[in-house]
């Protein structure tokens, strides 16, 4: 069972493999590919020049099928420091990154053929958000920072733009202060994932609490030159997706509702109360920037209000006719055998 190894030190000079990816991610930046996918493809094709390295593979044309499906067994025999596993999309996560390298290196014609192409990618588990805050629980949450500080009151204002709006945490750290309209009601996010704007609602709570931190807190967050980020942190400095990580978690502990969780927490939240409480679907997809509707749909499954309403109307189980009937049933069976005792005896 492959085990966590010391991560070998980098030669001094570029190896055949190397030259070749950094062109790769040189081409996909010249391309418009985001900076978060080209750091994203350069950490997961780092993992795969490391592991080569260790086996002396130090070229492209090296690399064979055998050897990339060898490289797919090891991740998944990879454990972490907990002892865990990779989970099945991590570990299709760093294969596509791979498929994706190899592909344009055959397309560019630096190998004659794709060692990737008949690669197949594990079989994604389709699991449903194993927590979804209620409304109570939600404000709950809110009412955790100490709005009596500036760095509380930012806080209070990123969990409340968070809830009223479900977008995702880099979407949150990339807002500017000119993004919020409230005399429209919505809130402009630039670039979102697949390098798309669009323009959601946001409600009056979330607007009023972005006022009050750019009126009393942000200048006191404020440091060095000022690029007109909406959200500052402890240095006055841009969120990175952890720092939000680490804030919605602490709120979220100190809440005591019992569920753990980050940022998507209230993205599946909004989802979910939105759908309970009779939005459309198409609705929730627009709202959440999700490219594809089938993205939207997992939350048909964890809204369990409306499903509840049906199943309480349409089935007989649901009836408390029924279910005394059955109670009155259990108590005469077992009348019925204790009598029966009492004759044997």
């Amino acid at each position: 069972m492959a085990r966590r190894s010391k991560q070998p030190s980098a030669p001094a000079a570029l190896d055949a493999l190397e030259a070749a990816t950094n062109q790769y991610l040189d081409w996909i930046a010249t391309h418009n590919f985001s900076p978060d996918t080209v750091a994203s493809r350069r950490e997961y094709l780092g993992y795969f020049h490391a592991w080569c390295r260790e086996r002396d593979l130090h070229s492209p044309i090296e690399i064979t099928r055998p050897i990339l499906e060898r490289y797919q067994r090891w991740l998944f025999h990879y454990r972490k420091h907990n002892g865990q596993p990779l989970g099945f999309r991590t570990q299709s996560t760093r294969l596509a990154a791979l498929k994706g390298f190899f592909q344009w290196l055959a397309r560019h014609n630096y190998l004659l053929h794709n060692p990737a192409s008949e690669l197949v990618l594990p079989r994604i588990e389709h699991r449903l958000p194993k927590y979804v805050l209620t409304a109570a629980e939600a404000e709950q949450v809110l009412q955790q920072p100490n709005t009596n500080q500036a760095a509380g009151l930012r806080d209070r204002a990123i969990l409340e733009t968070f809830y009223s709006t479900g977008m995702r945490r880099m979407e949150l750290a990339n807002l500017k202060v000119y993004d919020p309209d409230a005399e429209r009601g919505t809130i402009m996010i630039r670039q979102g994932k697949g390098r798309k704007d669009r323009t959601i609602p946001i409600g009056e709570p979330a607007l009023a609490w972005i006022a009050k931190y750019l009126a009393d807190a942000r200048a006191h967050l404020l440091t060095g030159s000022d690029d007109g980020t909406l959200f500052l942190n402890d240095m006055g400095q841009p969120y990175e997706r952890r720092q939000l990580t680490g804030l919605v978690r602490r709120y979220l502990i100190a809440s005591e509702i019992g569920k753990i969780g980050g940022c998507h927490l209230f993205r599946h939240t909004v989802a979910t109360l939105m759908l309970e409480n009779g939005a459309d679907i198409k609705v929730i997809q627009q709202l959440l920037g999700h490219v594809k509707i089938t993205t939207t749909e997992i939350y048909t499954h964890v809204a369990i209000n409306l499903l509840k309403q049906v199943y309480s109307a349409t089935h007989p189980a649901a009836h408390l006719k029924r279910a005394e009937a059955a109670a009155e049933l259990l108590a005469a069976l077992d009348t019925e055998a204790a009598e029966e005792d009492d004759t044997e005896i």
